[in-house]
């Protein structure tokens, strides 16, 4: 599907604007700006010494506003099985970019539960996890099937579950596209679908990344409601079609961690989630 230059619906628009007598002003629904947080924490290499956490943090503008970086106060992570250790202050990469980066020892990462603590305008939202392993692909291979184009690109994908755990799985397509999938019907069998790429998205020669990583079945059922609303059109950290809540809270007038309203102002909480997930990529360059 093609997109009409922005510039040439600004130009209809005037001339049918300046060519009415009557102008309708409409009220768009808005709501107070909000913390959208992608703490989506991928560990490609658990025998590495060290691993890059980054956490991007924007603010919601308005409904069809923009998404600028938030400004926050600090950022930090805790081991909470070390209790003897001090939360680790992520640092800007660059003033004003609202991504926060610093390394942490991987064997820690994918050992232990981990606590993130951001601070943004004397609020305090916090969540935890922990490390979710997950199976590599099997294969990744090009198919000649079509689905509603026949210029579409097919690629089928397998990979082997895990007959020991129960496994729920985050596939990302590139392009903020995502499939979620548990192993209820497939346990400790190897799994194989096709998805298909359209031909106004991947071109002969394109490079795509593809990731595999194991997720909760709570982030499996905050990604399935999240895709679900946004049809696809967004990814899981980018301002949703209706609000879904993942695993922040908004801890600073909490007296009790198992209540997931702060006392008082049970709308103030911020979106997105954070997990710690084994990944698995592979590159594809389109035929």
């Amino acid at each position: 599907m093609k997109t009409i230059p922005f510039y040439i619906i600004a130009l209809l628009l005037f001339f049918s604007l300046t060519s009415c007598e009557d102008v309708i002003e409409v009220d768009l629904p808005t709501e107070e700006p909000r913390l959208i947080i992608d703490a989506l924490i991928r560990v490609p290499d658990t025998t590495a010494p060290s691993t890059l956490i980054t956490v991007k943090v924007s603010e919601t503008n308005s409904f069809l506003g923009s998404v600028p970086p938030a400004n926050l106060q600090q950022i930090t992570m805790s081991n909470l099985d070390n209790p003897g250790g001090d939360g680790q202050v992520l640092l800007e990469e660059e003033p004003g970019s609202g991504i926060y980066s610093k390394f942490f020892p991987t064997d820690q990462l994918i050992r232990d539960r981990w606590f993130l603590q951001i601070d943004f305008e004397d609020n305090f939202y916090v969540a935890e996890t922990s490390f979710v392993p997950t199976s590599n692909f099997d294969t990744i291979e090009f198919g000649d099937g079509t689905l509603f184009n026949e210029n579409d690109t097919e690629i089928i994908l397998s990979f082997t579950d895990n007959a020991e755990r129960d496994d729920y799985y985050l596939i990302d397509f590139d392009f903020n596209d995502f499939l979620v999938t548990e192993d209820e019907f497939y346990q400790g069998q190897q799994f194989g679908f096709s998805y298909f790429y359209e031909e106004d998205v991947v071109s002969p020669g394109d490079v795509v990344e593809l990731s595999i990583m194991g997720i909760t079945e709570d982030f499996a059922a905050y990604m399935d409601l999240l895709l679900e609303q946004s049809e696809g059109g967004f990814g899981p950290f980018q301002t949703p079609a209706v609000t879904v809540r993942g695993n922040f809270i908004n801890a600073t007038n909490i007296d009790n961690d198992g209540n997931f309203d702060n006392v008082g102002d049970p709308n103030n909480f911020a979106l997105g989630y954070f997990a710690i997930v084994q990944e698995y990529k592979q590159s594809l360059t389109i035929e």
